[in-house]
């Protein structure tokens, strides 16, 4: 009479016993546990991306400038090429006023033939220092 016994201690006509169980998916891990392994598996995988796209950021912030700031480019029509507007431009520029005995007024203020004059007085007097303007 035990044989025609199933799991849930029904009676079956048939000799093939009924089982009626639900679906765990590891026997060994208690709901509370695999609820805490997903979380902490979402934690980890939020940092991981985090990192992910910090690090970029991270990179470029951190290096240091090797040379003054540019403030704006300058194209030289006479000598087809561009200078950038730095702290050192604005030093030749202020020393070049000098040498022509003439008050500061700002580059972008000059006319174009003030400008040109500059860039060829400019290309006769490179900066020691760079290998190449």
């Amino acid at each position: 009479m035990l044989e025609n016994m199933c799991c849930l201690g029904q009676f079956c006509k048939t000799r093939t016993p009924i089982l009626n169980t639900t679906w765990i998916p590891n026997p060994g891990i208690s709901s509370l546990e695999g609820f805490l392994m997903r979380k902490i598996h979402r934690y980890v995988q939020s940092l991981v991306l985090a990192s992910a796209l910090v690090a970029p950021a991270v990179v470029f912030a951190g290096a240091a400038p090797q040379e003054a700031s540019v403030q704006f480019r300058v194209y030289d029509r006479d000598h087809r090429d561009y200078h950038n507007w730095d702290d050192r431009e604005d030093r030749a520029y202020r020393n070049y006023l000098a040498e022509q005995r003439r008050e500061y007024r700002d580059y972008n203020k000059q006319n174009r033939k003030e400008q040109r004059h500059y860039w060829t007085w400019r290309h006769e007097h490179p900066d020691h220092d760079e290998h190449e303007r």
